[in-house]
């Protein structure tokens, strides 16, 4: 252990000479400040960064390889801070934590705004019938799960009834509160047709948020950088007396735990 430490402090200090763009890399750790808003809204900036769907099984290789020779204090002359941060990230983004395998690229978390943006859109189309409502509440709900399922904590198995429990649950809550809620608001007669537009575009949320719980048992997160919950959120501790001055005074507890993002 002592030599892994002391060989990965050599490498730190190798690539900090040859870099002053970015911060002393640090393996395992976030970029970005995690005593602030604006770092821990950098982190999650990074975490969903869409861009690093389009690496290559090069690239890939070629960020693990980077990590590795830092590890073992091997690296060549000239690597940057700015290069082992961008290796780790695309690490992170790529491989599961546990495994070390790929994670299909729809269920990774930079896969976050391409991949689930036409579910949201869908969910709030106007004037769904009920099949329509059903559909996208189940895609909805089918995607958080596989997300889970993808970024589980792999050193820990559950069952997988327990899985299927959850998935089950949520998607069942969320389909019958959606048809639920759309059908009192068609049979309201008070409110006019525009009305009566204007809440059905709302009701896509209140059906979400319950079926989350149930989804929540269809995988726990994993603790690393973009591990998500439904959608999962990877969660921190840190010392009260760190947070900024309106934030402490909120608490009289000695520390807090905070979401670090998705």
């Amino acid at each position: 252990m002592a030599d892994t430490a002391t060989t990965a402090s050599a490498a730190a200090a190798s690539a900090a000479s040859t870099s002053t763009d970015a911060p002393p890399f640090q393996l395992g750790k976030p970029r970005f400040q995690q005593t602030s808003f604006y770092g821990r809204f950098r982190h999650f900036l990074d975490i969903i960064d869409p861009r690093t769907l389009f690496v290559t099984e090069r690239r890939l290789r070629e960020a693990v390889q980077l990590l590795e020779d830092y590890k073992q204090g091997t690296l060549h002359p000239g690597v940057t801070n700015e290069q082992l941060w961008s290796a780790q990230k695309i690490k992170q983004a790529i491989l599961h934590p546990d495994t070390n395998e790929k994670i299909f690229m729809p269920f990774r978390m930079s896969g976050y705004i391409p991949f689930g943006t036409p579910i949201v859109v869908g969910l709030l189309l106007p004037n769904q019938t009920l099949a329509s409502t059903v559909f996208w509440q189940w895609l909805n709900q089918s995607h958080n799960a596989c997300v889970n399922y993808a970024n589980r904590n792999a050193t820990k198995p559950s069952p997988a009834s327990k899985f299927i429990q959850g998935y089950l649950g949520a998607v069942i809550s969320a389909a019958s509160i959606a048809v639920g809620l759309n059908v009192l608001v068609q049979k309201a007669n008070k409110f006019t047709p525009a009305t009566r537009l204007l809440v059905q575009r709302f009701v896509p949320f209140p059906a979400v948020g319950p079926a989350g719980d149930g989804a929540d048992a269809s995988g726990p997160s994993h603790a690393h950088p973009g591990a998500p919950s439904n959608r999962h959120v990877h969660a921190g501790e840190i010392e009260t007396s760190k947070l900024e001055p309106e934030i402490a005074r909120a608490t009289s507890s000695r520390t807090v735990v905070y979401n670090k993002g998705l």
